[in-house]
């Protein structure tokens, strides 16, 4: 996943850790800073989770004034999961 321009990633991955107990990767070498790595597989990739995941990004972000519209991430996914 991009990180957003001007939004401090490891305070994003720090929140989701602190207050969902969502722990997420940055990126690696040359992608520091720019990505994270998020992981959701085997018994952990079922759809509550999956939204979880989202839901708690978005609310991250949005802390930290990211230009995002809220439920987007959680609406597609629902319509994917349909």
């Amino acid at each position: 996943v991009t990180v957003p321009p001007h939004i401090p990633e490891d305070k994003i991955r720090a929140d989701l850790l602190s207050i969902y107990g969502i722990e997420i990767g940055g990126g690696l070498g040359p992608l520091q800073g720019q990505v994270w790595r998020i992981g959701l597989m085997g018994y952990a990739s079922n759809p509550t989770n999956v939204l979880f995941c989202l839901g708690a990004l978005e609310e991250a972000l949005a802390r930290q004034n990211a230009q995002i519209t809220k439920g987007v991430a959680v609406s597609a996914a629902l319509k994917a999961l349909a």
